[in-house]
Parts: structure tokens; sequence; C-alpha cells
């Protein structure tokens, strides 16, 4: 239902809604700050999970890629399905989904239950973030919408600090089974303040959900991802391997003609014509395959290697975090006024420039200290490149596609987490059996581990380092519509996954004058 002006969900006047007006934010808030802390949490505790249920390599890297995988490939999918059947209840249907998943993380027998119970969480994660935007948007009008965004998008970029040294500290303190089971009592206060305080919204209730793209994508995401990890672990030419790959072309084929005959497809084709736009999605993927995935090796390398405890190396990558925080923090307003291939290109580069500092420094016998410089530099472009990435993806496209750009590119950014953890793993693994760490004793396996570093870090800094070029090079200013700022972005309110929710009406236009995007994976 809808609230008139000036009443409370709870049925009280105008003073009863000043008081509780910020329960709305505090519901939404704590469901996205979840929901993004779990794609991060599980990194410190990655060396007791596998001491614990015995988990291979690949199986870790599971653990990490299928909560992303499964957010990316269902967020689009998961908009449409709260227009039409009402944001509200996607929103506790998520949180419901999202608590019993972790309980069944937390109790994981094995490796495998543990990945299956991963991927529903990621299916109720996407259900939480694709209604984000548009419960708060329904919640605030004015002066107190600017808030409510300013303060969701804080708790958004502090969910990536936060992330690891929380999931190192009840790692440590508890068990790793602890990082699953905190959700349960927040979701449940999540649950019962979105009842009680947030009102029922939805959008175009006339459009039908395009479950043929939604599974076509997501089948090609998954094969894909599938065929790379097998392929590092397997070869390349192993049946195996060429059959994921090719169920992913096949996928991928089937999607492309699926979003050219439907009338209300997931992603419209036409908007990749736009040369800014294409531009962006590849940023969008390839920014995030390079900046955050490699922390997970990272994480490896400092508990395996230099024995740090699960906090200590939580607290080794924050420097990345810290220095993105100052940036938003301090310079956020600035940003916004520039035209967005500046902050975004050069953010990217500092990305770039970042991984690559990490070559030059982890040499032999190398610690933590090591990390501290690139990390911070690439911190410095994260906070740079993040808040405007999804404001510059609205700019390129048409107004009546800004739901669907911004589903996209969220979209997109979680596929490059996803898609780097396969890759780097698969890189990172190689290094390791070349090097003979398993068998050579602890110098083989430090020289192995550094190797493998390395050799990630490169790879992650020279994409970057391309993207950020690229981005430079074709990304343009949007043409100004709305009383002369660039792109009709405004600097303020972060938006997220707004487009996630359908393709049209006004909430969606007034999505458009939302900018940024949470950082952090």
């Amino acid at each position: 239902m809808r609230y008139a002006p000036g009443q409370a969900p709870d049925g009280g006047d105008g003073h009863g809604r000043a008081r509780g007006k910020w329960w709305p934010l505090v519901a939404i808030t704590l469901g996205n700050f979840m929901l993004l802390v779990d794609v991060t949490i599980v990194n410190t505790a990655l060396p007791r999970i596998a001491d614990g249920l015995g988990a291979s390599f690949s199986s870790l890297q599971w653990v990490m890629d299928s909560y992303a995988l499964a957010l990316a490939a269902l967020l689009m999918v998961a908009g449409s399905a709260a227009d039409l059947y009402g944001r509200r209840r996607l929103y506790v249907g998520g949180l419901a989904l999202f608590a019993l998943a972790s309980l069944a993380c937390g109790l994981a027998p094995g490796a495998d239950l543990l990945v299956a119970a991963r991927v529903v969480q990621g299916i109720g994660a996407a259900a939480m973030f694709a209604t984000n935007t548009p419960l708060l948007m329904a919640s605030y009008q004015g002066r107190d919408r600017g808030v409510a965004f300013g303060v969701w998008g804080g708790t958004s970029g502090a969910a990536a600090a936060v992330g690891p040294v929380l999931g190192g500290m009840l790692t440590e303190w508890t068990d790793w089974r602890a990082i699953f089971l905190v959700n349960l009592p927040l979701t449940a206060i999540a649950i019962w303040l979105t009842l009680r305080h947030v009102g029922e919204s939805y959008g175009d209730r006339g459009a039908r959900i395009d479950w043929p793209g939604a599974g076509s994508f997501t089948l090609c995401a998954g094969a894909l991802t599938y065929g790379l990890m097998r392929g590092g672990e397997h070869g390349w030419t192993e049946t195996g391997t060429l059959v994921a790959l090719a169920v992913a072309a096949l996928a991928l084929l089937v999607f492309v003609v699926v979003e050219r005959r439907t009338a209300g497809p997931l992603l419209d084709l036409r908007l990749l014509r736009r040369p800014s736009f294409a531009v962006l999605m590849v940023a969008a993927l390839l920014m995030q395959a390079a900046a955050f995935p490699y922390l997970t090796f990272v994480g490896l390398w400092t508990q395996d290697v230099l024995g740090l405890s699960p906090i200590g190396a939580g607290l080794a990558v924050t420097p990345m975090a810290l220095m993105s925080l100052l940036v938003g923090v301090f310079g956020g307003r600035a940003l916004q006024r520039l035209s967005p291939q500046l902050p975004l290109g050069i953010g990217v580069l500092l990305i770039g420039a970042g991984a690559l500092l990490h070559v030059a420094l982890l040499g032999s016998g190398a610690s933590w200290p090591a990390l501290v410089p690139g990390l911070a530099v690439s911190g410095l472009g994260i906070g740079a490149a993040m808040p405007v990435l999804v404001s510059a993806a609205l700019g390129a496209a048409p107004p009546q596609r800004a739901g669907m750009a911004s589903g996209a590119v969220n979209t997109f950014r979680q596929l490059g987490f996803a898609f780097g953890i396969a890759v780097l793993g698969t890189v990172f693994g190689t290094a390791l059996r070349d090097s003979g760490a398993s068998s050579g004793g602890r110098a083989a396996l430090a020289d192995g581990y550094l190797s493998g570093l390395r050799d990630i870090t490169l790879l992650s800094g020279l994409a970057a380092l391309a993207t950020g070029l690229l981005v430079l090079a074709v990304v343009r200013r949007a043409p100004r519509t709305d009383g002369g700022r660039p792109g009709g972005a405004p600097s303020g309110a972060p938006s997220s996954a707004d487009g996630a929710a359908g393709t049209g009406g006004a909430e969606h236009d007034d999505a458009r004058s939302r900018s940024g995007a949470p950082a952090g994976a």
C-alpha cells in the first residue's frame, strides 16, 4: 500500500512520522550492508574453511564465486519481479531466503553443501539489492531523500572496509561458521523493521518478466565461470572444459536472439550500439575484476605463509578501503562536477598502477607491509572511479532506459568479481603448481605464493590500465539536460540497483538523477 503524505506506516500523524521517519532507512541499509559484507567477509576465513571442511583450492574459489555469480545473474530479473509483485514483498522474501541460506552455510558439513548454500544466499541478495533504491525512493522525498541516499551510500562503502576485518574477528574469536550465522539476528531485525515501517510500492505492473532472457544469461555466466575454473585445473582441451565453454557460447547466442525479439527485454541490446555505454559496461566488468578479486589470494598468503591471524589478515588489506573512503568523503562532491570520463578513467588507471606496485614490491621475502603502497594507490582510484560509474552509465543511456542501464552496470560489476575470481584463481593455481609449492617445503610454498601474487596482480594491473585508457578515449560527457549538470547526474545520493527494477516509470526518471554506486565489491 502507499501512504498518504504526512501519514506514518503505523497510521500516526505527521509528528509520529517525523519521530520515526528514519526506520525505513535503517531497515533497507541493514539489508544492503549485510549483502555487500558477505561478498568479502569470507576472504579472511578461507584458510579456516579449508582446514575445517578439507576443501580444495577450486572449492574455495567456488565459495567466493557462487555468491557473486548468483547475485549478478539474477539482479536484473529480480528488479523486474519486484516491479510486478511488490518491492517490499520481494525485499522481505530476499531477506528470509538470505537468512535460511546463511544458516545452511553455517551448518554445512562439507564444501559442496557450502557452495550450494552460497548460491542460495546470492539469490536472496539479488532480491535485496534490486529493491534497495526503489524502496528508498518510495519512502523519502525532497531533502530527506538526499539524506537517506547519503547514509545508504556511506554504509555501502563501509561494507568494503568492514568485511575482511569482521570476518577475521568472527573467525579468530569464535569459528568460521560465525561469519554466516551472524546474519540470522540481523536479518530478523531487518525483516521486522521492514514489515513495520516500509510501505509497499510497485513499478510497471503491466510488464512481463523476460524469463527466457534471464535463463540464458544465467546459464551463460555459470557455464563460462565453470569453464574458466575447470580449464585451469584440468587443461583447456579437456572434454569437460570444452563442453562448459561451448554451453556458455550457445547460451550467449540464445540470449542475444531472445533479447532482440522480445518486446520487454532484460537488456535492450541497442544500448550497446552507443560507444560510451558499451565501454562503460566493459569498464564495470574489468574494473571490478582488477580491483578486488586478487585480495582473496592475498588473504590466503598472509595467513598460510606469513602466519598472520584472521584479524591481522583483515587489517592488512584495509588501506584500500580507507583511502577509498577518504576520497569519497573529501572529494565526492568535486568528482561529480567533472566530466565522468575523467574521474572514471583516471581512477581506473590508479587501480592499475596500484596493482603493478604489488608486482614491483612483492619480491622474495616480502611481508604484508609491501602491500600498503599498492593498496593505498588502488584505494585512491576506487574512491575516484566507483562513485561516478553508475551516473556515467545513466548519462550514456536514454532517460527511458535509465533503470535498465543502472541494473546492467551493477550486473556487470558483480560479473567482474565472479570472472576475476575464476581467471585469477586459475593463474594463481598454475603458479603454485609450477613452483612445486605443494611438495617443496615451506620455502617453496612462500615462493609459489609470491609468484602467484605477482602474476595475478600483473594481469589485474594491465587490464585496469587498458580499461582506463579505453574510458578516456571513448566515453564522453552526456548532453546537458537538467540545468547544466553533466550527464544529468548531480552530486548527491548514490544509486545502485534501482535500474534492476524494470524498464519504465517516473521513478526511473528520478533514478537518473542519482549518481554513483557503493564502493567495494
